[in-house]
């Protein structure tokens, strides 16, 4: 199972609660433009993952999959393709970054509530940078729903049941999704996040409940 001897285990509900936006601005422009100039060839697959997040696509820029086994954390190849990136995870947060991959979800799919069990998950802090979104695509932490917009910065709890749900069937969204080992600059700006920005959606509800019927 995945771990990361000697780090301790992290109360990501003190933390984080559900989900949480930092006090952190990037250049979603710049971001976006980095991806969109990746070529076609890099994506097309899972990258490795499997259950719950087979119907995204994934291109991983550290790391690999977790079903693909304890495998190094290090750079990959595409990550030399996106220098924003690239700053964003080893300059603008100030943690060691783990795991980082980009993440695109397409038009009208969901990726089922399901929590992140290995003891790797429960010593990083897991961090969301919205790339490519629109108002329609819910992430959903324990029972409320967040609007995750480009250029904003977020701390999800995968220690916890979370989900997301792209309701519009015409747009993708995509993510870049990065764990960090938490430092105590990055604890201050969980400190300094806003958390109370969920909110309950029946809507959301009714369609994950009506999913898992089916």
């Amino acid at each position: 199972m995945l771990d990361l001897p000697g780090h301790p285990v992290i109360d990501k509900t003190a933390l984080v609660g559900g989900c949480l936006r930092l006090p952190v601005r990037i250049d979603a422009r710049r971001l976006a433009d980095e991806v969109a100039a990746l070529p076609t060839a890099l994506w097309g697959s899972t990258g490795g993952r499997v259950g719950v997040h087979r119907n995204a696509e994934a291109l991983f820029l550290r790391g690999y999959a977790p079903a693909q086994g304890a495998l190094p954390i290090e750079d990959r190849e595409p990550l030399a393709l996106v220098p924003y990136a690239r700053e964003i995870i080893e300059k603008l947060i100030p943690a060691p970054p783990q795991r980082c991959l980009l993440a695109r979800l397409p038009g009208g799919v969901s990726i089922d509530p399901h929590i992140d069990r290995a003891p790797y998950f429960a010593k990083t802090l897991r961090l969301h940078f919205p790339i490519e979104s629109h108002e329609h695509v819910h992430m959903i932490a324990g029972e409320l729903t967040y609007l995750m917009r480009p250029g904003e910065s977020w701390v999800l709890n995968n220690s916890s049941p979370h989900a997301v749900w792209n309701a519009d069937p015409e747009r993708s969204r995509t993510h870049m999704i990065c764990d960090f080992l938490p430092t105590p600059e990055l604890l201050q700006l969980l400190a300094a996040g806003d958390r109370n920005l969920g909110r309950y959606d029946e809507t959301v509800d009714r369609h994950f409940a009506t999913h898992a019927a089916g």
